[in-house]
């Protein structure tokens, strides 16, 4: 039962942050979603930092699983295509997917008191993100005339500017910046054999 609890806290937490953000999210709110007295959180979460810090390396995990899980479905494909798919299923996954959107707002708008440790956070999530880029780039190292490592940088500072859009903007705006940066950014990186 203390299990089930304790993920049934994180569950509604997680949509709370996501929606409404640390600042605007209370424990008494994610107590009385989950149906129990606010003190009883504190059994399994010392405070709502650990309760926040908790979501975000679960989140964490599972972004970087959901990564790999998708360049590994999407082998075949040319280096454009699954690059550029990549970046289209983040509009779907951000409807969807309450991590997603916790990703985002608390990777742009992390809370003021937890920022370093959020910032340590999603350093090494860019880092393990630019390793799995740099492999599938290297695969396709015949397909581009830019070095691999400057365009992997670029691809992540590609990926962050339409996020942010997403995020403040929604899907219109940017699907918008998306595509038009998208066609910079290949022509400017693809071999002209391509």
């Amino acid at each position: 039962m203390m299990m089930m609890s304790s993920n049934e806290i994180k569950k509604s937490a997680l949509n709370h942050f996501a929606s409404s953000g640390y600042d605007g999210t209370s424990l008494s709110v994610i107590a009385s979603d989950v149906g129990i007295k606010k003190q009883s959180i504190y059994a399994h979460f010392a405070n709502k930092d650990e309760l926040f810090l908790k979501i975000m390396e679960e989140v964490l995990i599972q972004e970087t699983s959901y990564i790999k899980s998708f360049f590994s479905k999407n082998n075949t494909l040319a280096l454009e295509k699954k690059l550029f798919q990549f970046l289209q299923q983040y509009s779907k996954r951000y409807e969807s997917q309450a991590e997603t959107r916790f990703l985002l707002r608390m990777g742009f708008l992390p809370p003021t008191h937890l920022h370093q440790q959020v910032i340590d956070s999603l350093y090494n999530y860019y880092d393990e993100l630019e390793e799995i880029l740099i492999e599938i780039f290297t695969n396709h190292k015949d397909s581009i005339i830019t070095p691999v490592s400057e365009a992997v940088i670029a691809y992540i500072g590609l990926c962050d500017s339409v996020l942010v859009e997403l995020l403040y903007s929604g899907n219109d705006r940017f699907q918008r910046r998306l595509n038009a940066c998208w066609k910079v950014y290949w022509q400017g990186i693809r071999s002209k054999e391509e």
